[in-house]
């Protein structure tokens, strides 16, 4: 079996730990310390973040959809592939490494999709973008950490919080959905999400799809 390269490493702003890419042939891996965060033959659950945030926001004219958290793409390759011509997608990613690893190293991951004219990136923290929305997006996908239950950054269970879910709620257009990708069941934040005003439904899916692989959870929550 071909061994592990690592081809790069980012500091995490805000945090001591390092994301660290490696590659294994034509296999792709992004780790922080012993926990893989994410590789390129595993995209099942991501996608359907997309897909089924798309179905409850189809036929809408010129949807406007906020993604936080680039990973290797999938999440947004999954929505280009179903949102209509006009949509605007914005694609916003913490760590300036992950964007640049993706227009080099993991170019053929990316399949140039961050040159689709649907598409946007701002490099920076996604809970800005979402505190200064008001009625700004049909779709806001967050696969942000490791769901409600973070790992990479403390900062970041300010999305999942009461006032984090809040601003998510002002900043989504009526009957706009939030989606929320975890890797973990977790019944508190279903709680929050009805509490901040939203119809929360937890789905069950396989990291691999229809092939399997380790159980993750999705959120849909759609504004009241």
């Amino acid at each position: 079996m071909l061994p592990w390269i690592q081809l790069d490493s980012a500091k995490i702003p805000g945090e001591a730990g390092d994301l660290r890419l490696k590659q294994r042939g034509q296999e792709f891996s992004i780790m922080l310390g012993t926990n893989e965060l994410m590789n390129s033959r595993l995209s099942g659950s991501e996608e359907a973040l997309a897909t089924l945030a798309e179905a409850r926001i189809r036929g809408r004219p010129g949807p406007c959809v906020l993604i936080g958290g680039l990973g290797m793409g999938f999440t947004l390759r999954a929505a280009l592939a179903v949102l209509p011509a006009d949509a605007r997608i914005t694609v916003c990613e913490l760590v300036p490494a992950v964007v640049a690893w993706a227009r080099g190293p993991m170019a053929q991951v990316f399949k140039g999709c961050l040159d689709d004219p649907r598409v946007s990136v701002h490099e920076g923290d996604v809970k800005a973008l979402i505190r200064a929305g008001r009625n700004a997006y049909d779709a806001i996908l967050l696969d942000v950490d490791n769901g409600p239950d973070g790992l990479t950054r403390a900062d970041n269970d300010g999305l999942y919080d009461a006032a984090g879910l809040a601003a998510s709620n002002l900043a989504l257009r009526p009957g706009g959905v939030l989606g929320v990708w975890s890797a973990h069941p977790d019944a508190a934040f279903t709680r929050r999400l009805t509490q901040a005003g939203f119809t929360a439904e937890a789905i069950n899916t396989r990291a691999n799809g229809r092939r399997g692989g380790a159980r993750h959870v999705i959120w849909m929550a759609g504004k009241r």
